[in-house]
C-alpha cells in the first residue's frame, strides 16, 4: 500500500489489534516545518488558548491551496510504502476532526469488531460529537 498525506491528515493502521501511525502530521510548531516556513520568510505564531499558526491564519505547515500563504506553505506530501500482509486488518484515515479529540489506539479499539466501512466512520464520527 502507498501512503501520502499532507496536511493534517493521518493514516494508522491496526495490525494484530495494534495501532500504528503510518503518517506525519504538519503541523507548524514542529522543528522541520517551523524551520522550513521561517526559511521562506513566515512565521509561526501561538496565541493563548489556540494551535500554533502559520503567518497567524494556517494551523497546518503543509497544503494545497491557501494562495496568500503560499510562500510559506509546502504542497509536497510525505509518501510512504507499506507492506500489506495479513496481521494487517484496517486502515483509517482522517483528519484532525478525529485526531485531536481521539487517539490512534482509542480509534482502533473503538472500531476493531465493526466490518462495515461506513458504520465504522459512524461510529467514529459519533465518538467524537460525544466527547466535545
Amino acid at each position: 500500500m502507498w501512503i501520502a498525506n499532507i496536511g493534517d491528515s493521518r493514516a494508522v493502521v491496526c495490525e494484530r489489534g495494534a495501532a500504528n501511525q503510518l503518517t506525519v502530521d504538519h503541523e507548524p510548531h514542529t522543528t522541520n516545518e517551523r524551520k522550513r516556513i521561517e526559511k521562506q520568510g513566515g512565521f509561526v505564531s501561538t496565541f493563548l488558548g489556540d494551535v500554533p499558526r502559520v503567518n497567524g491564519q494556517l494551523a497546518v505547515a503543509r497544503a494545497f491551496g491557501d494562495q496568500s500563504l503560499k510562500a510559506y506553505l509546502s504542497s509536497e506530501p510525505d509518501v510512504k510504502h507499506v507492506p500489506i500482509n495479513s496481521s494487517v486488518e484496517f486502515v483509517i484515515l482522517a483528519s484532525d476532526g478525529l485526531w485531536k479529540v481521539i487517539k490512534n489506539q482509542e480509534a482502533v479499539n473503538l472500531v476493531n469488531s465493526i466490518k462495515d466501512p461506513q458504520a465504522t466512520a459512524k461510529r467514529l464520527t459519533s465518538e467524537v460529537l460525544a466527547k466535545r
